[in-house]
């Protein structure tokens, strides 16, 4: 009896775990659940944290301005419009006056005359990585950041179904919000595209790199693009995945490449950004435009392993060259354009006329501390034409 007793603790040990396992591949096989698992839209602090109310996150008073945007399918989409501190500071009495909270007309207020119409205004369009809602973990910190010692504007969004934005998350519904925020920044701020910078932190550098060719294909360049622990698509990264660098999720397909093929065509939104920055560059390259891409990876990020950052890099490249070259081939020349500045720091530079592609590996900041680290402010100020920035 006490050894039959033992069998059935064992097949319960052992038996939960997989049950729960293959409840969840069944679940992720379909769409509701698998962009649920996907965008972790639902998992916020808005019960606890009033978004309207910026300066619970240090900000100064009426620094933020909440305010909305308008999809043209007719989504809501919840924004913040942040300003430098130095130019904050410059304007301090009048703005502080204002009214704080959501603003129904942002166009109204002293924060968006003073984007609008300072002709050497510089704005950072940043998209966000999934869960949570634009002011939730990291993303103030980042702001922070970012706006702290620059003259740089930040215009952020929560995508659909994020945060107090409507409607639900899909692939093409991101990118429709993404161009929603950049042509809010064109042409209502009035910031010509020379003088806005995109940057997205893990999803968001999808997204990023989803508006990008969007604009590309309409000859709109900017003044730079800077990825932050990118991925060169969803299916391949999570054949690769492992959670917390450790416990890979679909280890038992990798024993069948048919198989863990025919999983990954379950994946209904794709996020393919290698593929796209091949086109991307091509595009712009044809048409003898400008482009100025960083990408930059923590080497101790464990979410999106650095290697994923290399397949970006590498389809970036390709798209500038006549010819098709092997893996082999492309990373001897890679190779022979990097800088390594010790171990686990390293810059990689490649350019071809207009087109400027740039990787900084750095040892430190893992998958989301890294956004409020050095290499990725250096990324937008050499995207904006400062420093050397030149091919190594």
């Amino acid at each position: 009896m006490a050894q039959s007793s033992g069998y059935i603790a064992i097949g319960v040990v052992i038996g939960i775990p997989v049950v729960l396992y293959l409840t969840f591949l069944i679940l992720g096989s379909t769409a509701f659940f698998q962009r649920h698992f996907l965008y972790a839209h639902k998992f916020n602090t808005l019960l606890w944290h009033n978004i309207n109310k910026p300066e619970y996150w240090g900000f100064a008073k009426c620094q933020v301005t909440p305010f909305s945007l308008k999809t043209c399918d007719s989504e809501t989409l919840y924004a913040w419009h942040i300003l430098p501190l130095k130019v904050y500071v410059e304007h301090e009495e009048t703005l502080a006056a204002q009214e704080t909270g959501f603003c129904r007309d942002i166009t109204k207020t002293e924060n968006f005359r003073l984007l609008r119409e300072d002709p050497e205004s510089r704005l950072i369009v940043y998209f966000h990585g999934n869960a949570g809602h634009i002011a939730q973990a990291i993303r103030p910190a980042s702001y922070h950041a970012l706006t702290y010692t620059s003259r740089y504007h930040v215009l952020a969004i929560d995508y659909r179904g994020f945060g107090h934005s409507t409607g639900s998350p899909t692939e093409k519904g991101l990118i429709v919000d993404a161009a929603t925020a950049v042509n809010w920044a064109m042409n209502v701020a009035g910031v010509p595209a020379s003088r806005i910078v995109l940057l997205g932190q893990s999803l968001g550098t999808a997204v990023a790199t989803g508006v990008t060719e969007y604009f590309a294909k309409e000859g709109v360049d900017f003044a730079g693009v800077v990825l932050v622990a990118g991925f060169s698509s969803l299916p391949t990264m999570l054949s690769r995945y492992s959670i917390a660098g450790y416990v890979p999720i679909l280890a038992p397909f990798r024993v069948s490449p048919w198989l863990l093929k025919k999983f990954m065509g379950f994946i209904v939104d794709k996020w393919a950004s290698a593929d796209r920055w091949e086109k991307i560059t091509k595009m712009v390259k044809a048409r003898r435009g400008r482009l100025r891409l960083h990408l930059v990876h923590a080497k101790n990020d464990w979410d999106i392993p650095y290697h994923e950052d290399d397949r970006l890099f590498a389809a970036a490249v390709r798209g500038t060259m006549e010819e098709a070259e092997d893996g082999e081939s492309l990373a001897v020349k890679k190779a022979a354009r990097t800088v390594h500045r010790d171990r686990d720091s390293s810059v990689s530079t490649w350019t071809d006329g207009g087109v400027e592609i740039r990787q900084e590996l750095f040892p430190y900041g893992g998958h989301n501390d890294l956004m409020f680290y050095a290499p990725v402010l250096i990324a937008v100020m050499r995207s904006f034409g400062i420093g050397s920035g030149g091919a190594v």
